[in-house]
C-alpha cells in the first residue's frame, strides 16, 4: 500500500550526532586555555596592581592618591572626560539618525569618516592636532595673535580626547538603528508628530540601551586615553597630565608605589565599566528573549 504522507523523516544516527560534538578531551583543553589566558592576561596583573598599590600599607596609598599633582590629575581626566562624553554621544546620535534613517549622496564616506580614528593610531591624530594648531602648526600663528592656546592646554587634550572617541557611540548606535527600521518614525509622522518629537518618543526608547552602551565605552576610554593626549598635553604636572599620564611620570620616576596606587584608580574605574557593559548587555538581551 502507498504510503500518503511520503517517506518518513529518518532520524539521525547517533554516529553522526556524535560526530557535531567535540570529545571530551578536546573541550576540557580549550576550556583550559582559555582559563589559563584569562589568568595569566587578566586577573594575574589586576590582582599586582592592587597588591603592589598596597605594599606600603594603606596610609602610603591615600598620600599617593591624595597628593596636589595627583588630584589635579584626577580633575583634569574628570573634566575631559564630562566634557567628551557628551559631544561623542550628540555626534554618535546625529550620525546614527542620519546613516539609518536619510538616503543621501556622501553616506558611506560619512560612514568611512566615522571609521577613520579607529585605523589611525593615536599618537599620529595626536600629531595631527599639533601640526594645526600647535605655535608652528597651520593656525598656530592666527592663534598666537589671538591668545588662543590648544596645543599644552585643556582644549588640546579635550579635542584630542574626542577624537579618538568619537566612534564609539556612533559604531554601537548605527546598526542598532538600521535594524529597527523606519515603519515606527514614518508612521508617527503621518500621524502629525514632528521630527523632535519623533525622535524623543520613538526612537530614543528603542536605541536606550544602546545609547547607555555607547556612553560607558566612550567614558572608559576617555579616561585611560595615553597616546594622542600625550602628545598634545607637554606633560606639564599638575597642569596638563592626566591620571595615565601622571602613573606614568611616576614610574619613569622610580615611585613605583604611588605609580601603582594612581593605576588601581583606573583599574576600578575599568571594573565599573565592564560590570555595567556586562548589566547592559543582559538588560538587552533579557528584553529581545521577551519580544
Amino acid at each position: 500500500m502507498p504510503r500518503i504522507f511520503g517517506r518518513q523523516r529518518e532520524k539521525p544516527s547517533s554516529g553522526r550526532a556524535r560526530s557535531l560534538t567535540e570529545p571530551a578531551p578536546v573541550r576540557w583543553l580549550l576550556t583550559a586555555a582559555a582559563i589559563g589566558f584569562i589568568l595569566l592576561f587578566l586577573l594575574v596583573p589586576l590582582l599586582l596592581i592592587f597588591a603592589k598599590a598596597a605594599e606600603d600599607g594603606f596610609g602610603a596609598y591615600i598620600a599617593a592618591v591624595s597628593e596636589p599633582y595627583a588630584l589635579a590629575a584626577i580633575r583634569l581626566t574628570l573634566i575631559t572626560a564630562i566634557i567628551t562624553v557628551p559631544l561623542n554621544l550628540l555626534f554618535g546620535l546625529a550620525a546614527a539618525w542620519a546613516i539609518t534613517k536619510f538616503e543621501f549622496r556622501g553616506k558611506n564616506i560619512l560612514v568611512t569618516l566615522i571609521d577613520l580614528p579607529f585605523s589611525v593610531s593615536p599618537v599620529v591624530s595626536g600629531m595631527l592636532f599639533v601640526l594645526l594648531f600647535g605655535a608652528q602648526g597651520f593656525c598656530g600663528p592666527w592663534l598666537q595673535e589671538h591668545g588662543i592656546k590648544i596645543i599644552f592646554a585643556l582644549p588640546g587634550i579635550v579635542m584630542a580626547t574626542a577624537f579618538v572617541t568619537s566612534p564609539l557611540v556612533a559604531r554601537e548606535l548605527i546598526p542598532l538603528m538600521r535594524g529597527q527600521g523606519t515603519e515606527e518614525e514614518e508612521m508617527a509622522l503621518t500621524l502629525g508628530a514632528s521630527g523632535l518629537q519623533t525622535f524623543l518618543r520613538v526612537s530614543l526608547p528603542k536605541i536606550k540601551w544602546g545609547v547607555f552602551y555607547g556612553v560607558v565605552l566612550c567614558s572608559a576610554r576617555s579616561v585611560g586615553e595615553f597616546g594622542a593626549v600625550s602628545v598634545v598635553s607637554g606633560h606639564i604636572r599638575g597642569l596638563t597630565t592626566t591620571v595615565p599620564l601622571h602613573v606614568e611620570m611616576l614610574y619613569n620616576e622610580y615611585q613605583f608605589v604611588a605609580a601603582f596606587a594612581v593605576a588601581s584608580l583606573l583599574t576600578v574605574l575599568a571594573l565599573v565599566a565592564l560590570v555595567l557593559k556586562s548589566l547592559i548587555e543582559w538588560k538587552t538581551s533579557e528584553r529581545g528573549a521577551q519580544r
